[in-house]
């Protein structure tokens, strides 16, 4: 995880709290932040994608973890 991240942990959370948390520290980061969410819950693999699309976040990478996933957002 690059230094200039911003970590949100919602793991053990189901939906909508990892889209709920990955939004507000979204709105939280400066144009152009990046914030990695860390996910167990399976629906976050459809409702993170779909939330980016509508804000026009990008997704700059996803990963499968031992047990959950992350995903990488940019702000636009």
């Amino acid at each position: 995880m690059a230094c200039d991240e911003i970590l949100v942990d919602a793991r053990g959370h189901r939906c909508p709290v990892p889209t709920l948390r990955l939004r507000k520290a979204l709105e939280a980061a400066p144009s152009g932040g990046r914030v990695r969410l860390l996910a167990d819950d399976p629906m976050a693999r459809i409702d993170v994608p779909h939330f980016a699309a509508e804000i026009g976040a990008e997704i700059l990478g996803r990963e499968d973890l031992d047990g959950g996933f992350s995903f990488l957002v940019a702000k636009p």
